[in-house]
């Protein structure tokens, strides 16, 4: 029988059960930068829903933001980039993450009300001169918002970071590995560890189709500058999605001027996807840092 038990399970996974629990992702991206070897990054995420969520409207990839999943989640961030003249130079990056999303139903409050919390340690360790950085990059982060209409969130919130190493793993993980180490440097923006945030979400289905599109937008207030993002993805099935991202942190001394991408992700059944994504980082004038990434990943749900 447990074997029977088993074996449902794997199949409902496999060819698509319309409710899941828990989701696990993956992912590499292979890193180009100009002045350093290239090399590869791997980020790793889970997350337990405390109710099932239900899978059977709207985009599959958005089903959690769409049923206001509450949540906890996972996630953890590796690379290793070399010095391109000096093999013996190299810094290696680990980063784990432990999140929390809540939404919640009130009577004192006449829409859906949001919150999260995050905690992100990083360690970066060199190499040739054997320094470690002794803060760990310890990141800490709240968000408070609320659902006006159906399917649009507003957020506001607050981020202490360490330093400029220190990484958020699930932008990592949603954004890619430039855009997470730009938010960072961003947000330690001439050595301040506080900054404030903003961002809004929105999904809707286009009429008449079995189409959808979504926008989100973020944004990050360092000392009177601000620095925003925009990502957009066209779902033209429930299973079928092409995306674009752009990033613009000129306001800072950050070393990267523009960060632009594409996305494309597919549900091979409603319960297994696969995607791919492409970014590029155009450095400020004097720097030398341009930078490209190709990235594949992949989800399942059960």
């Amino acid at each position: 029988m447990k074997k029977i038990g088993l074996a449902t399970a794997v199949l409902l996974a496999m060819t698509g059960a319309h409710a899941y629990q828990a989701e696990v992702q993956g992912q590499s991206e292979y890193l180009q930068t100009k002045g350093a070897e290239s090399t590869y990054t791997g980020d790793a995420q889970g997350t337990f829903y405390f109710k099932d969520v239900d899978a059977s409207k709207g985009p599959l990839a958005e089903a959690a933001f769409l049923n206001k999943a509450s949540n906890v989640q996972l996630g953890y961030h590796f690379d290793r980039q070399k010095d391109f003249n000096d093999h013996s130079s190299s810094v290696k990056t680990q980063s784990y993450g432990a999140k929390g999303e809540a939404y919640y139903t009130t009577s004192y409050v006449p829409v859906p009300v949001y919150g999260s919390v995050s905690y992100n340690h990083t360690d970066v360790t060199d190499k040739e001169t054997g320094y470690k950085d002794k803060d760990h990059g310890d990141r800490y982060a709240l968000e408070v918002g609320a659902m006006p209409a159906d399917n649009f969130l507003v957020a506001v919130g607050y981020t202490n970071v360490t330093n400029g190493y220190s990484l958020d793993n699930f932008k990592a993980f949603n954004n890619g590995i430039l855009n997470a180490r730009n938010e960072a440097n961003t947000a330690n923006y001439r050595y301040k560890t506080d900054a404030v945030t903003a961002r809004a979400k929105y999904v809707g289905a286009i009429d008449n189709t079995n189409m959808a599109v979504g926008f989100e937008v973020d944004s990050i207030f360092v000392r009177g500058s601000a620095a925003y993002g925009l990502a957009t993805d066209l779902y033209l099935t429930p299973k079928f999605s092409v995306g674009a991202t752009y990033a613009d942190t000129s306001a800072f001394n950050s070393g990267t001027d523009h960060i632009w991408g594409g996305n494309v992700n597919y549900f091979v059944t409603p319960a297994v996807s696969v995607g791919a994504t492409f970014t590029k980082a155009n450095a400020t004038d004097g720097a030398t840092d341009d930078s490209q990434t190709i990235g594949m990943n992949a989800r399942v749900r059960f």
